[in-house]
């Protein structure tokens, strides 16, 4: 019998039926397709690396260097039969957009955005991405958004402006309610339509009154208008969220938790967008469309 499970062992490993991870990796592809140099990090996790050398931002007067946390980055791991990326990708404010963009386009989940700095000028802002797939597919989309990345760059990136004074909105409230299939609440010249969601918490439901929810605050008029909010979404919500959101030109500004220990878990999105009143209800709701709402 110990013969037989010592032969079975042999031809499984000899056959592909055990996996190392360190000897599937496939490190020349995986700089060939992101355009940079890695490093084996640990046994079977690649990572390759952007130093921000381009970037010379200043935080409350220091001066910043890429080894202090303004190096992108990606790692690579074997996952069964397929090849996991995560990494963590170092913008400007004007550069997310499209970098985000070209993460989602190209089949890659966008985590989180944030920023990791006060008092920095300029602005940078930090978005992790991960993806699962074949070793060629992964590679070749993160070396997108590195591409990306590279590109935008070199030309500041057009900001959307409009001068507005939400004091002189003149806005058809009724169109975005239709629109919404929700009712809001006019203040200040703000015309406010929040969305309960539910959740756990210390076995207690939470619900809307106690923040969890969507929110959109409309100002100006039907012609030029601006929204901002928050979207409260399921984890499985995220991606096709944001996928609604930046089909309607609409920018996201920050990916994060505002709670811990919640169950199901809640993740939430703040975005900004300007444009004809209407128009940026219909992407709003598009967003809300594709979640799981009751």
């Amino acid at each position: 019998m110990k013969a037989l499970l010592l032969v079975l062992a042999v031809s499984l490993v000899l056959g592909g039926g055990y996996r190392t991870s360190a000897a599937e990796l496939n490190t020349s592809l995986i700089e060939q397709q992101t355009g940079l140099k890695g490093t084996m990090q640990e046994p079977g996790v690649f990572q390759v690396s952007y130093p921000r050398k381009d970037l010379h931002p200043v935080v409350a007067g220091v001066h910043m260097t890429p080894p202090m946390g303004l190096t992108a980055w990606c790692s690579f791991q074997q996952a069964g039969d397929h090849v996991m990326a995560m990494g963590d990708i170092v913008l400007t404010e004007d550069q997310v957009a499209s970098v985000m963009d070209t993460a989602l386009a190209n089949g890659l989940d966008v985590t989180a955005l944030h920023n990791h700095f006060f008092w920095d000028s300029p602005k940078i802002m930090f978005m992790h991405i991960s993806g699962m797939g074949t070793e060629a597919t992964v590679t070749s989309a993160v070396g997108k958004v590195f591409a990306k990345l590279r590109e935008t760059s070199a030309k500041k990136q057009g900001v959307p402006i409009a001068n507005i004074d939400p004091a002189k909105s003149k806005l058809d409230t009724s169109e975005i309610d239709t629109i919404l299939a929700a009712k809001g609440r006019l203040t200040d010249g703000v015309y406010k339509v929040t969305i309960g969601r539910k959740t756990t918490m210390a076995r207690v439901d939470i619900g809307k009154a106690m923040g969890v929810n969507t929110w959109a605050a409309f100002a100006g008029t039907d012609g030029q208008a601006v929204v901002d909010g928050d979207f409260a979404m399921l984890e499985s919500e995220v991606q096709s969220v944001l996928k609604a959101l930046r089909h309607a030109g609409i920018n996201i500004v920050a990916i994060h938790n505002h709670m811990t220990g919640e169950d199901p878990r809640m993740v939430f999105l703040h975005y900004w967008g300007i444009g004809k009143a209407p128009s940026l209800a219909q992407g709003v709701k598009a967003a809300l469309d594709s979640q799981q709402l009751k």
